[in-house]
């Protein structure tokens, strides 16, 4: 005889395809943006220096809209704001190519297109998943949705690659305009907003007597653990954002053909499905702070280690298949933790708050990796900053207590 579990564990099966197939599309587009830096400059005169900038807007854009738009979904439900996501992200790369300056790059690429993609990421999605499973699934529907992301790299980055090959880089962001279409039907799993289930495993009593989401945002901000989370996410922006933006010019810089960046891109993807999923089932089992504290501890030894080897596509896919399984395996625990201390009530909001600093340090990935490279010729120094910041991301982590705020409940 089937369980009442079982029946309802099935039945959440379409929500989270939905999530991870919508989260492929957002984040694939997204990850295919630095194949264009080099044929946009080429076009415009705009200079790597005001495309990296423009890149680092939207970098920064995608985490701050998150927190606002997952407080809508809180409150109204994520169905609407993933349509209004996919309708600004099709808008935004479809006028791309017809920009003439920086400032209008900056615009529709690195405010419109990044909102949103920001309303269809990581907080709404892995929000509403946790709003309507119990504390024991959570992770590995984190890190499942995660792994959407992570397919939508290894499959838009060569196909875009190949598209600008063969049809010109304006079809190519035209067709992926198109594509972030494709998120509004698939919105519709999601359409309703549901009161969190009664084992949240955190302080996630129902609305009405919880607290209120200012006071749950007064309680997480003064709690050490909570801001530690945002230390360690805050370098991870840094990290993924230089390399989603700057592998390929850094692919060029080594006298590597544009497909050799593709396929690092692709592998990176690829890898991180297993990253993804990984961390989501480990993080049924371990705590979350050391899983993210050896994610960390991985990246500082696979940068440095790439400094020192030889470039060649060997190394660069090597490279990449490494550095991918810790790409966004840090999502899915930094959620877990997250969701641990305040429960899932108001997850997408908190967690919208992370990927803020998250982004905050995309920001500077993206757009310091443009400097160093206008300055120097080289990513030298930002290399060897990324193997810094990813060391003292897993430190940071160390401390932080994995236990509910017992004192949030308190209205």
């Amino acid at each position: 005889m089937t369980s009442a579990s079982s029946v309802r564990s099935a039945s959440l099966w379409p929500l989270l395809i939905a999530a991870a197939a919508i989260l492929m599309i957002t984040m694939g587009a997204r990850s295919t943006l630095g194949l264009f830096i080099s044929p946009l400059n080429t076009a415009t005169g705009i200079g790597i220096v005001g495309i990296s900038f423009a890149l680092a807007v939207g970098q920064f854009m995608w985490g701050a809209t998150q927190p606002i738009f997952g407080a809508v979904a809180d409150r109204y439900g994520p169905g609407r704001v993933i349509v209004l996501g996919g309708v600004l992200i099709a808008i935004g790369l479809a006028a791309t190519p017809f920009v003439s300056s920086q400032w209008a790059l900056v615009f529709w690429i690195g405010i419109i297109s990044a909102a949103g993609a920001g309303a269809g990421s990581f907080a709404i999605l892995i929000g509403a998943a946790a709003q309507r499973m119990p504390a024991e699934k959570r992770s590995m529907a984190g890190g499942f949705i995660n792994a959407g992301g992570s397919l939508g790299q290894a499959v838009l980055a060569p196909l875009a690659q190949a598209w600008i090959t063969a049809f010109g880089w304006v079809s190519a962001m035209v067709s992926m305009a198109v594509l972030a279409l494709a998120t509004l039907p698939l919105a519709w799993p999601l359409r309703r907003r549901v009161a969190a289930p009664a084992n949240a495993g955190g302080p996630s009593a129902p609305a009405a007597s919880g607290p209120s989401m200012r006071a749950q945002i007064r309680t997480a901000f003064g709690d050490r653990s909570y801001l530690l989370i945002h230390l360690g996410f805050f370098t991870c922006g840094v990290h993924v954002a230089f390399l989603a933006t700057h592998l390929p010019g850094e692919v060029e810089l080594c006298g590597l053909s544009a497909q050799v960046g593709a396929n690092a891109l692709a592998i990176i993807g690829l890898a991180n499905i297993v990253g993804s999923l990984g961390a989501g089932i480990l993080g049924q089992r371990f705590r979350s702070k050391y899983l993210l504290f050896w994610v960390y501890l991985a990246r500082t030894v696979l940068v440095l280690a790439y400094l020192w080897a030889p470039k060649t596509p060997t190394t660069l896919y090597l490279f990449a298949a490494g550095i991918g399984l810790t790409y966004l395996a840090t999502v899915a625990p930094t959620a877990m933790i997250v969701g641990k201390l305040f429960g899932p009530r108001y997850l997408a909001t908190l967690f919208g708050l992370t990927l803020l600093s998250h982004q905050t340090g995309g920001f500077l990935g993206a757009w310091l990796g443009g400097v160093a490279v206008d300055s120097t010729g080289s990513y030298q120094w930002m290399w060897i900053a990324d193997a810094v910041l990813a060391l003292f991301a897993a430190l940071v982590h160390l401390p932080i207590r994995e236990a509910p705020i017992v004192r949030a409940q308190v209205a």
